[in-house]
């Protein structure tokens, strides 16, 4: 028990400051992070339905590269380096993975696009989302600027909502908040760790005045809600596929999809709440 507890705080350090290093330190190494990041996750996704006893077989290689190509495409967009062509190789690309499945005779061609297709989705296209976060027009000289607070922010709520869930959960949960799908989670946990996310907000609005307090508290407020979404959807994910961790690739944490299942939905949701506000 104590070795775990060891083993997961060394990894989590480890997991922080590199996401912390990349983010802050310029456009391309926060590129080239979650640009691997976005492979490495959906590896593992196609790695859990291969290994699944379905019959399925998403074809990983091409889905990878579509994972990585959308976020680079994006980013490439955002930052008004390339014009809407630069989406043609990735619909490319998703041509293939639909003729492909004509020739190689498998035993379940639809559930293998299903499930490639669902790897971009579900997936891909939140990763490269972050790219909307990163990369704002300044009204001013009209040009494309990197803002790495926005990305890092969502990161951030996530944290502080999973820890405060946790401390706070584990001292004075009762009330479970979805038994059926992930029978540890509580709804005092997720009012805890929520009110805590909320609360850096505020302090986040004191230093990065681009958003206004309500808005930094709307922005967090949209994350810890639609991260727990993502945990949640993940947990039913690996329950239905039997399994209790994604991969084993973080010591104590399990895989890349367990770290960033709440990003994935927070992500696209947090783009949406910004659109609606006129920040991006």
């Amino acid at each position: 028990m104590k070795s775990n507890f060891i083993k997961r705080a060394i990894t989590g350090v480890f997991f922080v400051i590199i996401l912390l290093g990349c983010i802050l330190y310029s456009p391309i190494s926060f590129g080239i992070l979650f640009s691997i990041i976005s492979m490495m996750t959906i590896k593992e996704f196609a790695t859990l339905f291969n290994q699944s006893g379905t019959d399925i077989h998403i074809n990983k290689h091409i889905c990878m590269l579509g994972g990585m190509y959308i976020f680079l495409s994006i980013m490439i967009y955002c930052m008004d380096m390339a014009d809407a062509k630069v989406f043609i190789p990735y619909l490319v690309l998703l041509i293939y993975l639909m003729i492909s499945e004509l020739y190689l005779q498998r035993k379940s061609p639809l559930n293998n696009w299903a499930y490639a297709m669902f790897s971009q989705l579900y997936i891909g296209l939140p990763f490269a989302m972050l790219n909307v976060l990163a990369f704002q027009t300044n009204s001013l000289t009209n040009s494309a600027e990197y803002n790495p607070i926005l990305p890092l922010s969502i990161f951030i709520f996530i944290w502080l909502n999973d820890t405060g869930a946790y401390c706070v959960g584990s001292l004075f949960g009762k009330h479970r908040l979805f038994e059926r799908i992930s029978p540890k989670k509580s709804w005092e946990g997720s009012l805890g760790g929520g009110t805590i996310a909320i609360g850096s907000s505020i302090a986040m609005a004191s230093y990065f005045t681009f958003l206004n307090t309500v808005e930094w508290i709307g922005l967090s407020l949209v994350v810890v809600v639609f991260a727990t979404w993502g945990d949640l959807t993940e947990s039913l994910l690996k329950r239905q596929l039997g399994v209790k961790d994604s991969g084993q690739i973080l010591p104590g944490h399990g895989g890349m999809l367990d770290r960033f299942d709440s990003a994935l939905m927070a992500i696209p949701a947090a783009v949406v709440y910004l659109y609606l506000i006129e920040l991006v």
